[in-house]
C-alpha cells in the first residue's frame, strides 16, 4: 500500500472521529449565544477562505489574472439578478477570451 493511500485512510478516519466527537457535544453547549454565533458564521468564512486562494493565489504567491476578472463578471451578473446558468457561462467566456488574448 502506498503513502497516499495510508494518508487518504488517515484522513478519513481521523475526519469521522471530529464528527462523531461533534455529536458529543452537550446540547446546552451548542446553545450558548456566542457557540450558536460562531457555529453559524464558519461556514462563511472558510467559504470565504478558499474563494480567495482559489482565486487570487497560485502556490505562495498572489497573482491576477482571468480568473479575477470572470469572478468580476459574475459578480456584476448575480447582482442583476441574471440566471445562474448565464453567470457561469459567461464568466467563463470572459475567462476563455482574455486567456485568448494572452492575459494568463
Amino acid at each position: 500500500m502506498s503513502m497516499l493511500w495510508v494518508a487518504v485512510i488517515a484522513a478519513s478516519v481521523l475526519s469521522f472521529g471530529q464528527k462523531w466527537l461533534g455529536y458529543q457535544a452537550p446540547p446546552d453547549v451548542l446553545d450558548r449565544p456566542r457557540i450558536a454565533r460562531i457555529t453559524t458564521l464558519l461556514p462563511i468564512a472558510l467559504l470565504g477562505a478558499l474563494f480567495a486562494t482559489q482565486t487570487a493565489a497560485s502556490g505562495a504567491e498572489i497573482v491576477l489574472d482571468a480568473r479575477l476578472a470572470a469572478i468580476s463578471v459574475a459578480a456584476v451578473l448575480l447582482l442583476a439578478r441574471a440566471p445562474f446558468l448565464m453567470v457561469v457561462i459567461a464568466a467563463a467566456v470572459a475567462a476563455a477570451g482574455l486567456r485568448a488574448l494572452g492575459w494568463a
